[in-house]
């Protein structure tokens, strides 16, 4: 029994040895980290036009939305339903201090600000919160999100 233990110990580590010695894939190129940032700065404008359709080309067709306070939202007809629910957004902005990623996935971490204008409202609603996107690369080298998640620094209104 203890030298099958001894065995078993054994393999074990030399797993882990040989997983370490593994190469990861490159990690992205300036080029890509500066194209994926452009694509953010687009998805901003696209955001403050209210255009839905483009907003939701961003996203892979499969993609899902991880929205506060609400179900999840998969695939691109669902999300333009879900961002036409909006009400006029007024203001947008989102930072992305950190986009990291490695063969064909990549994740962004960020914060948004936003200005609504809620109908019959009479003054506007601003938020602020942060961001979780995961990216994956497409066949024709272009990049997609795939998956979003989003929630508000703000206190939930009592």
């Amino acid at each position: 029994m203890r030298m099958l233990h001894r065995t078993l110990v054994i393999v074990a580590l030399s797993g882990f040895s040989l997983s370490a010695c593994q190469t990861k894939p490159a990690p992205l190129a300036d080029a890509e980290d500066q194209k994926m940032r452009d694509m953010v700065a687009e998805f901003d404008k696209a955001v403050l036009a209210g255009n839905w359709p483009k907003v939701v080309s961003f996203y892979s067709v499969d993609g899902i939305l991880l929205p506060p306070n609400a179900p999840a939202v998969q695939g691109r007809a669902a999300m333009q339903k879900f961002f036409e629910q909006f009400p006029k957004i007024t203001e947008f902005k989102e930072d992305v201090p950190e986009f990291e990623g490695h063969g064909d996935l990549a994740y962004a971490r960020g914060t948004y600000e936003m200005t609504m204008m809620p109908p019959g409202a009479k003054t506007p609603v601003k938020d602020k919160g942060k961001t979780l996107a995961i990216w994956r690369r497409q066949g024709d080298g272009s990049w997609l999100v795939t998956r979003v998640s989003w929630n508000s620094d703000l206190a939930p209104p009592r």
